[in-house]
């Protein structure tokens, strides 16, 4: 799956789908502050069970955006009936 310069396994994309769909109660310690102290919402950076190659995005500012557009190619598996553009491979 492949968001902007980055790319990723449909895989770990799926992992990372599970992790934040399993944290729908999130832990106000992981919301993520923008600026005017508006939330973007529930970061996976603190997830002991996050896939390695998220790692470096987590250093990221848009981190959030990154992890929210893989979340949702990775919606409905999308991406294994190339359906979705983020999906490589497809064209």
């Amino acid at each position: 799956v492949q968001d902007g310069d980055l790319k990723f396994p449909l895989e770990s994309v799926k992992k990372l789908k599970e992790l934040m769909n399993g944290n729908r109660h999130i832990n106000p310690r992981m919301m993520v502050p923008m600026a005017h102290g508006v939330s973007l919402g529930y970061s996976p950076c603190q997830e002991k069970h996050l896939p390695e190659e998220f790692r470096p995005v987590c250093k990221r500012e848009d981190a959030p955006l990154i992890f929210r557009r893989l979340s949702l190619a990775a919606e409905d598996d999308l991406c294994e009936i190339c359906a979705n553009a983020a999906c490589a491979g497809c064209f």
